[in-house]
């Protein structure tokens, strides 16, 4: 029987009524990363190699209202998620209270992470170049496994120590924000553009 279930919620919203959405994202979050240069300058400071909002925007809804758009989205995702894994949140809702641009080009990556202050937490693409990387969760029972030897090459996804997900335009992801992710070197040409958040029980 499987036990301490890790679910991670993916949906493609290329192709469906969300598409336009993602296409007015893409194109508000390459005018912010030229425009930005508090946040190009931390990155720069930071070894990040392209563009982070992270420190220098705290509300993009102020910047460009499609962001709040797409907070209603995701609040609606965030709702399926929360019910298909059964969180008790005692009557109250799951809401975006941050999000972030991420312009990663080619060579960057992003080291193993998880996310704080937060019950759930996610990233939605919005140009992929081939090649471009992928988004890589950790088993959570890394640290504690000890003398466990490794999984087979050929053991089913779900047993594996790490699960790579290649994401492509209009993929969205949620998982649970104690859940250690990275992101794998950007191995393709031009930027690939994302936009992570954290989401929290209203209060």
């Amino acid at each position: 029987m499987p036990a301490f279930v890790t679910e991670i919620y993916k949906a493609e919203l290329a192709g469906t009524s969300a598409d336009s959405l993602v296409t007015r994202l893409d194109r508000s979050c390459r005018r912010i990363a030229v425009e930005d240069q508090e946040g190009r300058q931390w990155s720069k400071l930071n070894g990040h190699l392209g563009y982070t909002s992270f420190n220098s925007l705290p509300d993009l809804a102020d910047a460009d209202e499609v962001f709040a758009e797409l907070k209603t989205t995701l609040d609606y995702q965030a709702a399926l998620y929360a019910d298909r894994t059964q969180l008790e949140l005692g009557g109250r809702k799951l809401r975006v209270k941050r999000l972030w641009i991420n312009l990663l080009e080619p060579n960057g990556a992003q080291s193993s992470h998880l996310h704080t202050h937060s019950v759930l937490s996610g990233t939605l693409y919005t140009s992929v170049p081939e090649a471009s990387g992928k988004l890589r969760f950790e088993d959570p029972r890394l640290g504690v496994m000890m003398h466990a030897p490794p999984r087979l090459p050929s053991a089913r996804l779900y047993r594996q120590t790490f699960i790579p997900v290649i994401p492509q335009r209009g993929t969205l992801l949620l998982w649970e924000s104690w859940l250690r992710q990275e992101e794998t070197t950007h191995m393709g040409t031009g930027p690939r553009v994302s936009i992570g958040f954290n989401l929290d029980i209203e209060t």
